[in-house]
């Protein structure tokens, strides 16, 4: 399996069986997404920053809770809020759990809360963890550390946090690599990964934005 990150929360999710996009932006965000192919585009909620489903023509569209089985990948969503007051300011969220080649990763999309005990014991056991970071209609990186610790994944790859170009304030990734004590990580073009190769700690990943220049 290949993941690239697009900046954001959209990422590439390359399997055998087929090609997943996450949350594709559109540019008055600030950020220029490349056109994508892929056979599948989850999107956690509606905004541009989040659901420009032009920019992946063809694929197969889920953006809501429920259970899919497409071209052999499997795909949960959980319906979570983009905010602390039970969707009061920004509305739903929509959590995505996708399973193929033996490996379960979860992309929070904009998560706004730290998870609740129930909605914890919905989730499989994830060995990725897509996880928000930045604040600003998500949860920074006090309640990402939390959720971090309620998943327990093997692999954490923070998301959706200040880059150059951005037109939503957030902070910098740097603050949550604070928050968890890992203040050297060095950054990676993408993350080739089977289940054998998952580590038995913990891991945090960062990802260099592919693509996502200016627009």
């Amino acid at each position: 399996m290949e993941i690239v990150w697009f900046g954001h929360a959209c990422f590439r999710i390359r399997t055998r069986e087929a090609t997943v996009i996450t949350d594709p932006y559109d540019r008055r965000i600030g950020l220029s997404l490349p056109r994508q192919n892929a056979d599948i585009v989850t999107v956690s909620h509606r905004h541009p920053g989040h659901s420009n489903l032009e920019a992946v023509p063809g694929a197969k569209v889920v953006d809501g809770p429920g259970e899919y089985e497409i071209q052999g990948i499997f795909i949960t969503g959980l319906s979570t809020f983009h905010d602390a007051e039970g969707g009061k300011r920004h509305g739903r969220n929509t959590v995505f759990v996708i399973e193929a080649e033996d490996l379960t990763i979860c992309h929070l999309g904009d998560l706004g809360h730290v998870l609740a005990p129930d909605q914890v014991e919905a989730l499989p056991k994830i060995d990725i963890l897509l996880i928000p970071v930045g604040n600003h209609a998500t949860i920074g990186p006090a309640e990402a550390a939390e959720v971090i610790s309620l998943l327990e994944p093997a692999l954490i790859i923070p998301m959706h946090y200040r880059l150059p170009g951005l037109k939503t304030a957030l902070e910098p990734v740097e603050r949550f690599l604070q928050e968890v004590g890992r203040e050297s990580v060095e950054p990676r073009p993408r993350l080739s990964i089977s289940r054998r190769e998952l580590p038995e700690e913990p891991e945090i990943i960062l990802l260099e934005p592919r693509g996502a220049d200016r627009s």
